[in-house]
């Protein structure tokens, strides 16, 4: 049974493991939170944006304690059933209910190209992290994400309120007060890179097949077979030629002290 049938449908705004045709994106997503893992993580990790809960449950299972926000009660309900050992908590991310320097890093995923209020959510994310504590976001990369999108244009993506570029993310974590700010890109590893001179860019394949309405046997074989390890994480801050090419963009930075 897909975890759509068990009450979490797939909605277009988020993604959810367990469904062969959403295998791309959600191996695409997942090879982020593997790589804050594999940056070693302790203490309180606040998700703010948590959607279906698999990135919590990830975290979690690196030994953390792991807050899971999201505003949607759905997601929430289902979170905190299927994920038992992660505490899941409805609300708005712009009035997170924690103590202020509460969490030793919070993480955001894919999330900030949704928010009416970023500003507000920075504050809130400075507010409830330690001093010393990190933070982590994701977005899509709209020079490829939305080829054409000039900054500050609406997206044709319905669920995004504004797409971001490279050199947008370091400013917004410091006008919020954080420091030592670093810019990361995700990438098509070597084996995707290849399939995709092949046969062609694999996203533009699963869109072509969703306009047409009709899956080639090869794409969904393509799409099947995507791993975690078919992606790589680089810092642009070192290699600024790669920044337009990057898939999503990572921001990292830290609240002052400790």
């Amino acid at each position: 049974m897909s975890l759509s049938e068990q009450g979490l449908p797939l909605t277009g705004e988020r993604t959810v493991p367990g469904i062969a045709r959403e295998n791309y994106w959600f191996r695409r997503h997942e090879a982020v939170y593997e790589w804050i893992r594999s940056s070693g993580i302790a203490g309180v990790v606040v998700e703010a944006g948590c959607g279906e809960g698999y990135g919590a449950e990830l975290l979690r299972q690196a030994g953390t304690e792991v807050i899971a926000v999201d505003y949607d009660e759905t997601a929430v309900s289902h979170v905190s059933a299927r994920y038992p050992e992660v505490s899941a908590v409805r609300a708005n991310l712009v009035d997170l209910p924690l103590d202020d320097g509460c969490a030793d890093l919070l993480v955001s995923l894919q999330v900030i190209e949704h928010l009416w209020d970023l500003a507000g959510f920075f504050r809130e994310a400075h507010r409830v992290l330690r001093p010393g504590g990190r933070i982590v976001v994701s977005t899509p990369n709209r020079l490829t994400f939305s080829p054409g999108l000039g900054r500050g244009e609406k997206p044709t993506n319905p669920f995004h309120v504004e797409e971001f570029d490279a050199d947008q993310i370091a400013p917004l974590l410091t006008e919020a007060g954080f420091v030592d700010p670093r810019t990361f890109g995700l990438f098509l590893g070597p084996r995707l890179t290849e399939m995709e001179a092949d046969r062609g860019p694999l996203v533009q394949r699963q869109v072509d097949a969703i306009l047409a309405e009709e899956w080639p046997e090869q794409l969904d074989a393509d799409v099947a077979a995507v791993t975690v390890t078919d992606f790589t994480v680089e810092l642009l801050d070192e290699n600024p030629d790669l920044a337009p090419s990057s898939l999503d963009l990572i921001g990292t930075a830290r609240k002052a002290g400790g």
